[in-house]
C-alpha cells in the first residue's frame, strides 16, 4: 500500500528539529531509520502532515565514553553500535539484543533511540537497556531532562517523551566484565519476538554475584525482573540452582496471548529462556 501524502524537513541540528515539531505540532511525526515508522505508514496506521528526519543531525550519532557510563546517541545505527569496541566492553548485552535484530540491510537502517522511542513490547531493545539501568536523555523546548528506565516506558508503543521532544540519547552504567546473553524465541527468522530474555550476570568464582534480567514481549511494556535478580544473588552456577532461582520469573507479568501464543506459553517460555540465558551469561 502506498502512504498517504506528507511534506518532509531534514534539519541539520537538533535545535532545528526541536523547532519544526513546534511549527508543525501534533502533525509533525520524527522519522529516525524508518525500521518501525515506514511499514506504519505503508499500512495507513499513521497519516502524519509532515516527516521530520533526523538522519542529518549528526549531535545525535555515537558512542561516548562518560566516565562510570557510556552515552549512546539516540540515531546511532545498529550497525555502528555492533562494531562500537566501548559498547561491546561495557555494554555487551545491548550489543548481544541488537545483532538478533532482523538483517543487515535493517540493521543498517534501524537506530537504537528510535526503536526504543517506538516502544513496541516486541521490540528487542527495550529489555536490555531496562536490564543495565539506562537512563533517558530527553531534549524539548524547556530543555533536557533525564528519564530513569522504569518511567520511560509507560504502555504499548508509549513512552515518557513528549509530542514536543525528542530522544536525544541513552546513558548506560558501564558493566565491564559482565557475562550476558539475550536469548529469543521466534518461529520465523527475523520475526518480532514472541518471548525474549536480556540478562547480565557478574560472576564471582563459582558462584552468581549479581543478575541483572529485562524480559521482551511479557507485558505491555518491557518488564524488569527484579524478583529472579534478587533470587539468583549467591547462586552457584550450577543447572538445577539456577532453574530453582528463576522458576517464578514470570510472576507479576502481563504477556499477551495472539496468534504467536497464549499467556501462559509465553509465561512457560520466559522461565525457559531465562535459564539459559542466565547459564550462558554466567559462563556455564
Amino acid at each position: 500500500m502506498i502512504p498517504a501524502s506528507f511534506d518532509y524537513v531534514a534539519p541539520a541540528t537538533l535545535d532545528e528539529a526541536l523547532a519544526a515539531l513546534q511549527r508543525h505540532g501534533d502533525g509533525a511525526k520524527i522519522i529516525a531509520g524508518g525500521q518501525s515508522l515506514l511499514p506504519i505508514l505503508r499500512m495507513r496506521l499513521n497519516a502524519p502532515e509532515i516527516l521530520v528526519d533526523l538522519g542529518k543531525v549528526s549531535e545525535l550519532r555515537g558512542v561516548f565514553d562518560d566516565g562510570p557510563g557510556l552515552v549512546i546517541g539516540a540515531m546511532t545505527r545498529y550497525d555502528e553500535l555492533l562494531s562500537d569496541p566501548l559498547a561491546g566492553a561495557h555494554a555487551k548485552l545491548l550489543v548481544d539484543a541488537v545483532a538478533t535484530v532482523a538483517d543487515p540491510q535493517i540493521r543498517h537502517r534501524g537506530t537504537v533511540g528510535g526503536a526504543l522511542a517506538h516502544a513496541d513490547p516486541a521490540g528487542d531493545v527495550g529489555a536490555p537497556a531496562l536490564a543495565l539501568d539506562a537512563q533517558f536523555v530527553v531534549v524539548g523546548p524547556r530543555g533536557q531532562r533525564v528519564v530513569d528506565g522504569a518511567d520511560f516506558f509507560v504502555d504499548h508503543f508509549t513512552t515518557a517523551v513528549g509530542d514536543d521532544e525528542i530522544l536525544a540519547a541513552i546513558r548506560i552504567p558501564k558493566h565491564t566484565g559482565w557475562g550476558t546473553r539475550y536469548e529469543k524465541f521466534v518461529r520465523v527468522v527475523h520475526q518480532w519476538s514472541i518471548v525474549g530474555v536480556a540478562a547480565a550476570v557478574r560472576v564471582e568464582g563459582d558462584t552468581i554475584a549479581e543478575a541483572k534480567i529485562g524480559l521482551t514481549n511479557m507485558g505491555s511494556t518491557p518488564v524488569r525482573a527484579r524478583s529472579a535478580e534478587q533470587a539468583l544473588a549467591g547462586v552457584p552456577i550450577e543447572e538445577g540452582a539456577v532453574a530453582a532461582a528463576v522458576a517464578s520469573v514470570a510472576e507479576g507479568t502481563n504477556p499477551p496471548s495472539d496468534l504467536q501464543g497464549d499467556a501462559d506459553y509465553r509465561r512457560h517460555l520466559a522461565q525457559v529462556l531465562t535459564r539459559r540465558a542466565v547459564l550462558a551469561a554466567a559462563g556455564a
